[in-house]
């Protein structure tokens, strides 16, 4: 036998990783004092614990402490006693904490990524490579960002006591993600880990004992569902970040709809894997492994959708069958191991489940011929091809290691499946052509896109999603942002609109009537219920009527808005030109509408015409940022660069406040415009005739049509409706505190971002009530990852 048969006829041997440190420290350790609270270890005080086991065998690993509403209430208040202090130190003393953790951790990181792969499941390879050395990246970047905070975010303070829950898939990692950036904010954490993965994070808060964290800066409770609605609901936790199932994330925002609480949500996906017919198809194949084996398809952004060129779709599935042959399954402590165990027999049930729904719909599930080993919850690789758009495995988010394959004809049926989801989070393009890899990139709705990669993550880069993959980042510039608050300028109370049944005192009748009706796509429409509301003047004289706008008028300006191509897809500064002509046209006619701001309002001329002067300064102002609020290039430690692109929200609903009436609704409506969204606006219920006074400067200032929507009528009823439509990707509430948490609560069809004031008006005339604060709530950052070099 020469060398090259002896080269094809090795097989693998065994490669394990020892365990024995790790088992020693399992040994050494009461799970049952497993709170880490206020600096010290602490039994639940109801003396209950959890199991957590080992995937690959099955065998008991702990019994560990599960937190009680009182443990969490005691994690709180150790929180809450340590924030003052934390918030106050300087940028260096934070950064020199979150730097001692993330050396603390290089020193232990082996026995951090053996804990990880013993108490999950995934294989070793990934825990040691990936997993723990992002963990200690994400500490030594953000301790940069603690020093960068006075100088960067301007006016910008920790938002206060943070709530924080992960999940099993990447304990370690996910606990990184979301302490760093806080303490770097100044805030103090409660965090709670999944049950089925606690060790970690054990280990962790031993780490913080060591690095010197200061008392009740970082509590970690370890617990259940009690534990977790417990930190959901408590009134002294400032911001709630969550990362798991879309299901859960929708729970949290109803909970939490009226509290004031900041929330971001990282939650489920279904991401396309799209590979045109000029891409390196081998290079694809190995993508395709990473993209939905690793971890066993047990990741948000696994691209578990293959979307590939019909006429390369026979050779690709051929080259993904051999290697999906050579996966090795087996144990996670084994260095040769590409698949390891699912996390719980839940969720093998799960995946089994789902397979052989989608095989029930009429997808060809394959899997390659292979034993599993005796013990543990081990699933083989799944290729299902012969899906349909229809079809479960094409559409629910399975966690597991399925691939669901699908063909297109040409680029735009490949960026139509694509988005034929309910989930945003995530994409993979492949093509030897950067010009079209880069054509499709913003085209995809979701949060990252990879050209020619997958899974690549830093934390100098965002990570998040649109739709039902939640909303805020995590990493980077824009998750910095996650902790911190800007202080606005609030006005006063608002308090509930009241309808008067009290007829209003007629006109004299000298002028000839005005008909305002509805404003939808561009033309004046009468409302769908053809009914009216009489508007009075501040000394109760009729003013006018206006239309009574009903759910098929918010259904009907929705549309025209989502119609609407020209404006967003029309540059930056051609958005700018517009809204310059518009504040022009606005400017020819600012004594009329002065004079209609005092006839309603009852203000002064002199106050009256400020208003409309600050109106149309602030449309001049946004025509000037338009093209100048713009994206980033980040460039991490790997051959790539990433482009974190500001792109419009899409269909944005606005209910403008009483207050300031035409300033309120231009300081609304014009961020959002600039960033390229399209509008659905309900005016101020109380003088809705500025807003219908706009309609002719709209219509001769070159608006698109559906580019704005007006539709006037009760601004609660109005507001329920935007905030329960689907096709309304954004909404902005500036209204009394009811309307505001039912429009938060009401949202989570889709998982809309909603702003609200919480019922709280602003200072609409104060500069800190216009600018980049109101233009990244016009936004969603995309972050595209593009290789570079052989």
């Amino acid at each position: 036998m020469n060398i090259l048969d002896r080269y094809h006829a090795m097989e693998y041997g065994p490669a394990p990783e020892a365990r024995n440190e790790a088992d020693a420290w399992l040994a050494a350790r009461d799970f049952g004092k497993a709170l880490f609270i206020d600096g010290g270890w602490k039994a639940a005080s109801g003396g209950k614990t959890f199991d957590t086991s080992e995937p690959s065998s099955g065998k008991l690993l702990a019994k560990v402490s599960d937190a009680s509403a009182a443990d969490i209430d005691a994690a709180v208040a150790a929180a809450t006693k340590a924030l003052p202090k934390w918030s106050a130190s300087s940028g260096y003393q934070r950064a020199k904490v979150l730097y001692a953790i993330g050396r603390a951790m290089q020193r232990h990181q082996r026995l951090f990524a053996v804990l990880e792969s013993i108490d999950n499941g995934k294989p070793i390879r990934e825990s040691r490579d990936i997993d723990v050395p992002l963990a200690i990246r994400h500490f030594i970047h953000h301790a940069g960002w603690a020093q960068a905070l006075d100088k960067d975010f301007p006016g910008h303070k920790g938002v206060g006591v943070v709530g924080q829950i992960i999940p099993w898939n990447f304990p370690l990692l996910m606990l990184a993600w979301k302490i760093a950036p806080a303490l770097a904010a100044g805030c103090t954490v409660v965090l709670k880990p999944a049950e089925f993965t606690p060790l970690t994070a054990i280990l962790f808060a031993e780490i913080c004992e060591r690095a010197g964290v200061p008392k009740g800066v970082v509590n970690i409770v370890q617990g259940g569902p009690e534990a977790g609605a417990a930190i959901v609901n408590h009134p002294g936790i400032q911001k709630i970040a969550f990362t798991g199932s879309s299901e859960v994330g929708k729970i949290i925002r109803k909970a939490t709809a009226g509290s004031g609480k900041k929330l971001s949500l990282e939650l489920g996906g279904k991401s396309a894997f799209i590979v045109f017919e000029d891409a390196d198809l081998d290079s694809a194949v190995e993508g395709l492994v990473d993209g939905i084996w690793f971890n066993q398809g047990q990741v948000c952004c696994a691209g578990s959708r293959l979307l590939v060129q019909e006429g390369i779709a026979e050779a690709l599935i051929a080259k993904v069958k051999t290697r999906m042959s050579r996966l090795r399954v087996g144990s996670p402590l084994d260095k040769n191991t590409d698949i390891g165990p699912l996390v719980d027999p839940t969720q093998l049930d799960r995946v089994k489940g789902l397979v052989a729904e989608g095989a029930k719909q009429g997808a060809v599930c394959w899997q390659p011929d292979a034993a599993l080993p005796a013990t543990g919850y081990y699933h083989l690789p799944t290729l299902a091809t012969g899906v349909s758009p229809a079809n479960i495995l094409a559409q629910e988010e399975v966690f597991g290691p399925v691939l669901a394959t699908m063909t297109f004809r040409n680029t735009e049926e490949a960026i139509e499946l694509a988005n034929n989801t309910r989930y945003g989070l995530a994409a993979s393009v492949w093509s030897e052509n950067v010009n079209l890899a880069l054509h499709v990139a913003p085209q995809l709705k979701a949060g990252v896109v990879w050209v020619n990669g997958t899974n690549m993550f830093d934390a100098a880069c965002g990570f998040g999603g649109y739709r039902e993959s939640g909303f805020g980042r995590e990493g980077g510039r824009e998750g910095m942002l996650e902790y911190l608050a800007a202080k606005l300028p609030l006005g006063p109370v608002i308090k509930p609109a009241v309808v008067s049944a009290q007829p209003v005192e007629q006109a004299d009748g000298a002028t000839i009537d005005r008909t305002a009706k509805l404003f939808i796509g561009g033309k004046q429409v009468r409302p769908d219920g053809n009914y009216s509301l009489a508007v009075a003047t501040a000394n109760g004289k009729l003013a006018g009527e206006v239309g009574f706008g009903n759910r098929k008028d918010i259904r009907d300006a929705v549309s025209a808005a989502r119609a609407c191509k020209g404006w967003p897809e029309a540059t930056a500064y051609n958005r700018s030109q517009v809204l310059y002509y518009l504040a022009e046209n606005l400017s020819g006619r600012a004594g009329e509408f002065a004079t209609r701001l005092t006839e309603l309002t009852g203000a002064t001329p002199k106050a009256a015409r400020e208003e409309v002067d600050q109106s149309i300064e602030r449309l001049f102002l946004y025509a000037g940022l338009a093209d100048k609020f713009e994206g980033r290039v980040h460039q991490p430690p790997a051959r790539a660069v990433t482009l974190a692109l500001h792109e419009p929200v899409g269909v944005v609903g606005i209910v403008a406040p009483d207050a300031s009436p035409l300033l309120g609704l231009i300081s609304l409506v014009a961020p959002a415009l600039a960033m390229g969204n399209t509008v659905v606006a309900v005016p101020s219920e109380r003088y809705p005739l500025l807003a219908t006074d706009l309609y002719q400067v709209i219509e001769y200032s070159d608006v698109p049509a559906g580019a704005i929507n007006i539709v006037t009528g009760r601004s609660a009823e109005l507001a329920g409706v935007l905030a329960k439509h689907d096709d309304v990707d954004g909404l902005w509430v500036f209204a009394d505190a009811e309307t505001c948490a039912k429009a938060e609560a009401e949202s989570i069809g889709n998982l809309k971002r909603v702003w609200s004031g919480n019922g709280r008006g602003l200072d609409w005339a104060s500069d800190e009530a216009a600018g980049d604060a109101f233009l990244r709530r016009a936004v969603e950052v995309k972050n595209v990852w593009v290789p570079y070099g052989d």
